[in-house]
């Protein structure tokens, strides 16, 4: 992609003169609301996966396959919503999506056996695949490149506090009712009337090239070939399937492992899990992302390089977490939450990188194509692989006790070595996102 091809304009200091300060904010705001809501109703099944398991029978493979069937869905139908995203409104976008994923949602509370709740959980899939290409691309029009990462952590703040919300809330509803049917039906009513704010919101206007020669969005040809000759592009796909492989297996077992590893009730399980992966995210996002806008002033790839430093750390933590065992509940809880942190640095690297390298007419095809890469073949293999792993050494650990019963000591054995594959995906993270910083200042227009 040539230097010259195109120009953003939003390299000055303030928003578009079409889009108030004030309106840029209230929209950013009800993004994050959006997000944060996504992320509750897409954790919802993590939590209540015992239940889930002792009703229906499950092993951790068939468990982790529902996870795995809702994010390939997910990642596939990104594409056609990127695209339709790059062309039409994107407000309507996201407003059909949250009645759709709302919708899917309360339908998962009306699920009679395994089959059903799998196809269910694959709607769901579909209405939220709807979002991040829409919103990411809203906010490369709202923000200058220079305030970008900060914009992208508000907006990821979602994530963490709709994991956080989830992981103190659902349990505590699924124990109240006696039913891990009842947060499901709780959960769609705020998506409905979440939509309605998006309906009527006024489309902030485009980003615009500004040569003559550059090709509008409807008649660029072959989009995702183009996309892919961006080499930063490309690195950072890679880590986004490392990535998502390491956070998907992590928000899918952690429950489980706490209740199994450690002999907890299922609402502190939950509560526990909610502080390591949502607690932290509160942090790790709003400090993450000054310190990346800071170092993108200061150094080509700066930003991408912080962010190669901080998973090398949520590395290193993970796996000392993991080694101690159930000797401290304390210890462990603490170096997870450590490691976790660090791990949010990744989303205030690598969104701004995207949008610094693609130009504003692809912005959103960008994000679909790169969340189709790093769902299908990190999100969606991640729960997989650990569910495998987990049985795998659950009936190795019943093998070598001589018993010819599975326990659920030997189910708890199984979970927490299977979960070494975490820290080793977020060390080949760290890899990807290093080469991704040493080519990105070849990729992003001056």
């Amino acid at each position: 992609m040539s230097k010259e091809s195109y120009i953003d304009a939003t390299s000055a200091k303030a928003a578009p003169a079409t889009t108030t300060k004030q309106r840029t904010w209230k929209i950013l705001f009800f993004l994050f609301l959006a997000n944060m809501l996504n992320f509750f109703d897409r954790t919802i099944p993590s939590i209540i996966i015992e239940p889930l398991r002792f009703e229906f029978k499950l092993s951790d493979l068939q468990l982790g396959l529902v996870t795995a069937a809702f994010t390939l869905v997910y990642a596939v139908a990104g594409l056609p919503f990127g695209r339709l995203a790059d062309k039409g409104s994107r407000k309507n976008i996201i407003g059909w999506g949250l009645l759709i994923w709302s919708g899917f949602t309360a339908m998962n509370a009306a699920a009679w056996n395994y089959v059903s709740f799998f196809l269910v959980r694959i709607g769901v899939g579909i209405g939220e695949a709807s979002y991040a290409p829409a919103a990411n691309s809203l906010i490369a029009d709202l923000f200058p490149p220079e305030r970008r990462a900060r914009a992208v952590g508000i907006f990821m703040l979602g994530l963490p506090i709709g994991l956080l919300l989830a992981f103190f809330t659902v349990g505590s509803i699924a124990e109240y009712f006696n039913s891990w049917r009842a947060p499901f039906l709780l959960a769609a009513v705020p998506g409905i009337l979440l939509a309605i704010f998006f309906f009527r919101m006024k489309e902030p206007q485009r980003q615009q090239l500004k040569t003559a020669t550059a090709a509008p969005a409807q008649t660029v040809h072959q989009p995702v070939r183009q996309l892919l000759k961006i080499k930063t592009l490309r690195w950072l796909i890679l880590s986004g399937v490392s990535m998502n492989f390491a956070a998907y297996a992590g928000n899918a077992f952690f429950v489980p492992l706490f209740q199994r590893y450690f002999g907890l009730s299922l609402t502190h399980a939950a509560v526990i899990t909610g502080c390591v992966v949502g607690v932290t995210g509160l942090i790790g996002l709003v400090l993450g992302g000054m310190v990346a806008d800071r170092a993108h002033q200061r150094l080509a790839g700066g930003r991408l390089l912080f962010g190669a430093i901080s998973l090398f750390i949520s590395s290193i933590f993970i796996a000392i977490a993991l080694y101690l065992g159930n000797q401290s509940l304390t210890a462990v809880v603490i170096l997870l939450s450590i490691g976790w942190l660090a791990s949010y640095n990744y989303y205030t690297t690598v969104y701004p990188a995207i949008q610094d390298v693609v130009q504003p007419n692809l912005r959103a095809t960008a994000v679909a194509v790169y969340f189709a890469c790093m769902y299908i073949l990190g999100g969606a293999f991640g729960p997989v692989v650990v569910g495998a792993l987990s049985d795998h050494f659950s009936n190795a650990a019943m093998l070598a006790s001589g018993s010819a019963v599975m326990l659920e000591q030997f189910k708890a054995i199984g979970l927490h070595h299977a979960l070494y594959v975490i820290p080793v995906a977020l060390l080949i993270t760290s890899i990807f996102l290093y080469f991704a910083a040493r080519q990105f200042k070849q990729d992003c227009p001056e």
